[in-house]
């Protein structure tokens, strides 16, 4: 008997994604080789420890796999060391915590709402939690200039780190569209004697394809998701570098014991598999084309938008990310309006805290937008440009609506904006114009 509620709701999510352009930064579509994997055979076993340590019988194949997963890992990143265990980006983190780190020791990270992650030290994330975090921001002045080398306050991020001393500093971001100068947060970790984490969830895929630098040479732990710009399935990986090695030979080792058994169980065998395959398309010449392309798309978009009169943070974009403060036009906490318009049209993305904020990351007064999922159905310039411009009339579209100031008024007034924006003439046609143009690139 077949599940037909399960069935249906597939379909549905098959047409929705084939018939909009997804913009979200942090999703990509992985081929059909990557999820055939994730529903081999592999998906039965249970795998607890690591390759020829294992605590169960029967896993002579998926050592191989998992062996080939970190060997591809390895070459493509330029490491000596790599677990593809994790299970997602946020566990990984944390077992990087766990295996440099004793808890309430310091750590430093960007904070969430200038563009870091959870993970970084954020106080309501197990890392802010059982770790002593301080965190730090992104410069107050020139953060809307193109001509603004990068957004980061050195001397600032300096002189926190020489005072708090932390253990562990984090480098990378989830909402930050520039190119990363690793070496510089080199030089502060230094300093500080600090252990220099990168996340490079959001770029690994840049970096594989020789599109934005790498932080190899300069830290001494890399992670990543497996998903994203690396257009694999969702997991994650954790590195350390020749740099890590010598800075603690027992790095890998403690690593390998803060992943398992220290937060997980058995490795999800088919996601490893999947990794597998992903590493090895990552390593084919055309992905190089490819990764240059989502950057070639995402400067366009970001220069339709700024010609539209929209604020960029950065002025630009330098890898596959943009960010937009709506605050200007729109007013304060006007994301979620930009989001909720934008869907309808048949254009996702997600809202966004800006630099500035002037609201909260509950309503925030950004959107955020890249362009891997595009860039992986073929759309190039062109394209981009059509989508610059539609989302600049959707915008035109919400100059009415502003988020009342009063908390207790902020659900009805969504509502009522939800009800009229769904039925707006200019809001289905453009959804038309945009599943044309979807509907010529076919999903993966």
């Amino acid at each position: 008997m077949k599940d037909t509620k399960v069935l249906e709701l597939i379909k549905k999510e098959e047409k929705r994604q084939k018939e909009g352009i997804e913009l979200i930064p942090s999703e990509n579509y992985a081929s059909s080789e990557v999820r055939n994997v994730l529903s081999s055979y592999f998906v039965n076993k249970y795998s607890e420890g690591y390759p020829k340590k294992r605590y169960y019988g029967g896993n002579e194949n998926v050592d191989d796999v998992e062996i080939i997963a970190q060997e591809r890992a390895k070459k493509l990143f330029k490491v000596p060391y790599a677990n593809v265990q994790p299970y997602s980006g946020s566990p990984a983190n944390l077992a990087v915590y766990l295996a440099t780190c004793k808890p309430g020791d310091t750590i430093m990270g960007q904070a969430l709402v200038a563009g870091g992650h959870l993970t970084h030290g954020h106080f309501v994330s197990a890392t802010g939690i059982f770790y002593k975090s301080f965190q730090y921001g992104l410069k107050t002045e020139g953060i809307y200039d193109k001509d603004v080398a990068d957004l980061f306050d050195y001397k600032e991020i300096r002189k926190l780190a020489l005072e708090h001393k932390p253990k562990l500093i984090w480098v990378g971001a989830t909402a930050y569209p520039l190119k990363f100068h690793y070496e510089k947060f080199a030089e502060i970790a230094g300093e500080a004697g600090a252990y220099l984490a990168s996340d490079i969830a959001h770029v690994s895929g840049l970096i594989a394809g020789g599109a934005h630098p790498s932080p190899v040479p300069y830290v001494h732990i890399v992670t990543t998701t497996t998903h994203k710009t690396l257009r694999g399935p969702r997991g994650a990986l954790i590195m350390v570098t020749e740099k890590g090695l010598k800075k603690d030979s027992e790095l890998p080792d403690k690593i390998n014991k803060a992943v398992f058994p220290g937060l997980q169980g058995g490795p999800h065998d088919n996601q490893t598999a999947a990794i597998a395959v992903a590493l090895f398309e990552a390593i084919q010449p055309n992905f190089k084309r490819y990764a240059a392309q989502i950057v070639k798309n995402s400067e366009v978009l970001a220069k339709i938008l700024v010609s539209g009169g929209l604020l960029v943070v950065g002025g630009r974009s330098e890898n596959h990310l943009i960010l937009v403060s709506l605050a200007k036009v729109l007013g304060p906490g006007s994301g979620i309006f930009a989001q909720k318009a934008l869907d309808l049209a048949g254009l996702t993305l997600n809202k966004n805290t800006v630099p500035d904020e002037p609201a909260s990351p509950f309503y925030p007064s950004g959107v955020r937008l890249g362009t891997p999922a595009a860039t992986t159905r073929g759309m190039k310039e062109k394209e981009m440009k059509f989508i610059g411009e539609t989302i600049i009339k959707v915008i035109d579209l919400l100059k009415k609506y502003r988020l009342p100031a009063k908390k207790e008024e902020r659900a009805a007034y969504i509502k009522r904006f939800e009800e009229e924006i769904k039925v707006n003439k200019e809001i289905l046609r453009l959804k038309q114009e945009v599943k044309k143009v979807a509907l010529r690139f076919p999903i993966p």
